[in-house]
């Protein structure tokens, strides 16, 4: 008699007890501490980057949320909330690079939105950016992936240009956001601003 198989895990287990599904994400399994946790673990660039410190994801969007308000000062804080989380899937996924992810297909690109869509649902967040939102947010995460390249990550500012473009407008504490942190560090800042963000929205 064949012997009955299970089927691989699917889920992942988060250090609040949590245990999210990557295929069926439920909000109910989301948590924002483990977001944090994850993303300021998560390097950049493969950690390829200058300094002691990896530069986490949790800061390439605290970088992403600046240069978004920086382009709209009139941005209002939900749509700030949805620019800071807008890499949330890689607590859980990674940050994988994009020549990976052209290689890999759709199938990665399903299950980000699945996961994303599961994290604005969870904060009380449309399931899917609004268009002109994902466009400046698209915006402010290629002119952070300039400015990264540049500053942190060895490119040249013609290479980075030539896949990135070139920043249209840069913040004013920039030098303060390129600073790699501790994962301790980066993990309070993120929880800072969201909190922040979360108090405004809810105002």
């Amino acid at each position: 008699m064949a012997r009955k198989t299970e089927p691989p895990r699917a889920w992942q287990r988060m250090l609040s007890g949590r245990r999210l599904d990557l295929l069926d994400p439920s909000p109910l399994d989301v948590e924002i501490e483990d977001i944090a946790h994850g993303l300021a673990r998560v390097a950049r660039w493969n950690g390829q980057t200058r300094g002691p410190n990896i530069f986490s994801v949790a800061q390439h969007s605290l970088l992403v949320e600046a240069l978004a308000l920086a382009m709209d000062a009139a941005l209002a804080p939900r749509a700030r909330l949805m620019a800071l989380l807008h890499d949330a899937p890689e607590y859980v996924i990674g940050d994988i690079i994009s020549p990976f992810k052209a290689a890999v297909g759709a199938t990665y690109k399903t299950v980000e939105n699945r996961i994303l869509a599961a994290v604005h649902l969870r904060y009380s967040l449309p399931p899917e950016t609004p268009a002109p939102l994902a466009k400046l947010i698209k915006r402010a995460d290629h002119a952070a992936a300039f400015i990264e390249a540049t500053r942190l990550a060895g490119f040249s500012a013609a290479e980075a240009e030539k896949f990135f473009g070139r920043p249209e407008t840069t913040p004013r504490d920039i030098d303060a956001l390129l600073t790699p942190l501790s994962s301790d560090a980066a993990q309070a800042e993120f929880l800072r601003a969201f909190h922040d963000l979360e108090t405004q929205a809810g105002a």
